[in-house]
């Protein structure tokens, strides 16, 4: 599999050691282990061959894969999460534990915690001692992935919606190149994300990691809500990302009567035909004339 190629992954990940299921994609297997998540959206794995962002056992497995055939790896713990270190296990008092954390009542053996600021987990609970162990959960373990890439992800729009969509958590992004630039319409559910602000830099760089681009552009279509209003009232916000990152917010004139059709994006022009009843195929030519009739 070429480096930078986008790939869908299904897989099962298991304790290489006991055998025990650790995470799935597939619904089917996490009920037949008793593992199924209510709520939980099933579904590939989105990621970027070679991109860095796997264990390194695992990217160089799916670099070696074939489309569409099932493949098993077992993958040892130096090209996995590492050996565990001695040296990043702590003994304390279970008075300490107690004060550092929230509800007492909620510990477990395996339970996160955070002791000074570092994030690790108890490991140990006896005798009035508590261990924690900051070592990474997996550390110390051999693993065992099978795993199959069930779809190459082609083109330059569907690359940009399936990393949008596997880096937020949020679907129906409408995605389109103006030349280069690359124009992103936001889904409603993620204006009212709170975490979306400092996300939109963080898809920047993933974006032009892995696919070619100019200006990335995200916007803001608010639609109308409540009684009384008209589609005047809908406001319009460009976010738009040049290569310094930089902000610019356009605010599109209210009086459609005055507009530049032709200053408008291809993004915008969709979206304003998307609101009109009109098509929203063809070239920028296309969108103008529709919309000047």
């Amino acid at each position: 599999m070429e480096e930078g190629t986008i790939v869908h992954v299904d897989y099962e990940l298991y304790n290489g050691e006991s055998g025990d299921l650790i995470e799935t994609t597939r619904e089917a297997v996490a009920k037949e282990h008793e593992m199924h998540q209510e709520g939980r959206s099933y579904s590939p794995m989105v990621c970027v061959v070679g991109a860095g962002n796997l264990i390194p056992g695992f990217e160089a497995a799916l670099a070696e894969a074939k489309v569409d055939k099932e493949t098993e790896v077992t993958i040892a713990p130096a090209d996995a999460y590492g050996e565990k270190d001695p040296q990043q296990i702590e003994t304390i008092s279970i008075d300490k534990l107690i004060r550092a954390v929230q509800d007492p009542n909620a510990l477990y053996i395996g339970a996160p915690v955070n002791i000074g600021n570092r994030q690790g987990y108890l490991s140990y609970l006896a005798a009035g001692r508590a261990r924690i162990d900051y070592n990474h959960p997996m550390a110390g373990k051999t693993l065992k992935y099978n795993f199959k890439i069930v779809k190459v992800v082609e083109g330059k729009e569907d690359q940009v919606t399936a990393l949008l969509e596997s880096n937020t958590g949020h679907s129906d992004f409408g995605v389109s190149f103006d030349g280069d630039d690359l124009n992103i319409v936001l889904p409603q559910t993620m204006l009212f994300d709170t975490n979306a602000a400092m996300m939109k830099f963080r898809l920047v760089t993933i974006i032009r990691d892995a696919v070619e681009c100019g200006k990335v552009s995200f916007i803001e279509v608010h639609e109308l809500r409540g009684f009384g209003g008209t589609n005047d009232d809908d406001h319009d916000h460009d976010h738009d990302h040049d290569h310094d990152h930089d902000h610019d917010h356009d605010h599109g004139d209210e009086d459609g009567a005055d507009e530049d059709l032709n200053s408008m994006t291809v993004a915008e022009l969709k979206e304003r035909c998307k609101a009109a009843g009109l098509p929203v195929g063809g070239k920028k030519a296309d969108l103008i004339a529709r919309l000047s009739e």
